[in-house]
């Protein structure tokens, strides 16, 4: 008899726990196919953000209803030692994470300024755990963009990773 209630109880948790990864996935498809659209309108224009202050693209962002969540800084190539570049991601972690295991498209916005971007964004990002902050739209708002790609945005499942 324990030995049965313990099956049940096991296959119970089972379907919930798939319940669960299904609903997660969902979420995720769901966040993909909302925010993904508006990237792509802003995309076929991008470029007249080029030489241009980060504040005009961000404005563009926000009346996109586009929320940006987290941050990271990057150099132009792998040899380079000053940061030139600025990766800007639309959801927390956990999506992240939702991505990576199901294989899907991670949809984020990838953005080179003309001049390097000042050291002290190290301890900004550390004290901010990568989140995204008025402190940071204030920092790089009269910085000059270079280049924007848009990345992960050709369809949650498309096996082709390229920028636009």
């Amino acid at each position: 008899m324990k030995s049965t209630f313990f099956k049940a109880l096991l296959i119970i948790n089972l379907l919930f726990l798939h319940n669960c990864k299904a609903q997660t996935t969902n979420d995720y498809i769901n966040f993909y196919n909302n925010v993904v659209p508006k990237l792509n309108t802003i995309a076929p224009n991008k470029t007249q953000f080029y030489g241009q202050n980060f504040s005009n693209f961000y404005n563009e962002l926000q009346n996109k209803n586009v929320s940006i969540m987290m941050l990271n800084y990057d150099t132009k190539s792998d040899n380079d030692i000053k940061y030139f570049v600025l990766d800007l991601y639309l959801s927390d972690i956990s999506m992240w994470s939702v991505a990576s295991k199901n294989d899907f498209q991670y949809p984020w916005i990838s953005i080179t300024f003309e001049n390097e971007i000042p050291n002290q964004i190290k301890s900004m990002v550390e004290q901010s755990n990568s989140k995204w902050n008025n402190t940071f739209e204030q920092f790089f708002s009269n910085m000059k963009i270079e280049k924007i790609k848009f990345v992960g945005v050709r369809g949650y499942d498309n096996p082709d990773f390229s920028g636009k």
